[in-house]
């Protein structure tokens, strides 16, 4: 009876609608979790959270000087200035730091947090939320200086950038159940984060944040677009800059595909959550 018992409430965790209600139902210890992580980065520094807005700018300024007048980078839009390009530039670096800083912590979360995994009560399944939450923090404030240059050296954002959280939405999604994955696969296979160090390196070069999609091959257009940071690179750059509106059916396509492997990622690390006390 304690076996049927636990079974049942293992499936009734891992139910597709608790992609929403596992982060609501701890919003709270979620957020005070997140806060700490925060503050923690900043703590030691001496111009504390301020590090958080000076870093994006200062990498936008580098990557601008760097991709404007060291490299002659030919993209297939009509660029007017270099702000222009900045914002363009800078647009797919977001999405790539966003998902490398996702997937390089995620092996070692459970490994750094065994005190909460010793505790029974708490629930475990939060601690690549706070991971995700905190990347998300910062691709916030990145945003946020993205704008600020399209506001000051270009003019007004087209109404579509309001669109830029939709088509974020299914990549945060999708890498949050990518956390969930490699977090648990990390307690048991610690060689994992070299692989995952060596895959983001790849993901660099194999995303077209520094060149554009035309630049390639046709054959290998098509390669690249498997890689789920193409569309969501593509589409963030149209909304923002271009006031293009993203293509309703990839945008549909690619978040039922997030949402399933978010999913999966969840029942995986549900059901592996059970042995961490005993490894760790």
């Amino acid at each position: 009876m304690h076996t049927l018992t636990n079974r049942r409430s293992f499936w009734q965790d891992c139910l597709p609608h608790h992609l929403v209600t596992l982060p609501w139902r701890h919003r709270e210890l979620l957020l005070r979790l997140l806060r700490r992580s925060i503050e923690a980065e900043y703590k030691e520094s001496a111009f504390g959270l301020a590090w958080a807005l000076l870093t994006p700018l200062l990498t936008l300024m580098v990557y601008t000087f760097a991709f404007t007048v060291v490299f002659s980078v030919r993209w297939d839009v009509p660029i007017n200035s270099r702000a222009e390009f900045a914002v363009l530039l800078y647009t797919g670096l977001i999405v790539l730091n966003f998902v490398t800083t996702c997937l390089v912590h995620g092996p070692a979360l459970m490994l750094e947090n065994t005190a909460y995994i010793k505790n029974v009560m708490f629930p475990v399944e939060i601690i690549p939320l706070v991971n995700v939450g905190k990347a998300l923090f910062h691709a916030g404030l990145s945003g946020l200086i993205l704008l600020a240059v399209h506001l000051v050296f270009i003019g007004l954002p087209p109404a579509t950038a309001l669109l830029a959280p939709l088509v974020f939405l299914p990549l945060a999604l999708m890498v949050t159940g990518a956390s969930w994955l490699l977090s648990s696969v990390g307690v048991y296979l610690r060689d994992i984060s070299q692989v995952v160090g060596l895959s983001c390196t790849m993901l660099m070069f194999l995303s077209p944040v520094f060149y554009p999609v035309s630049a390639l091959p046709e054959r290998f257009q098509r390669v690249l677009y498997l890689n789920p940071l193409t569309l969501v690179i593509e589409q963030l750059r149209g909304v923002l800059l271009f006031g293009r509106m993203p293509g309703l059916t990839g945008l549909v396509l690619f978040g039922l595909a997030a949402v399933a492997v978010s999913w999966l990622c969840l029942v995986w690390f549900q059901n592996s959550k059970r042995g961490f006390a005993d490894v760790l």
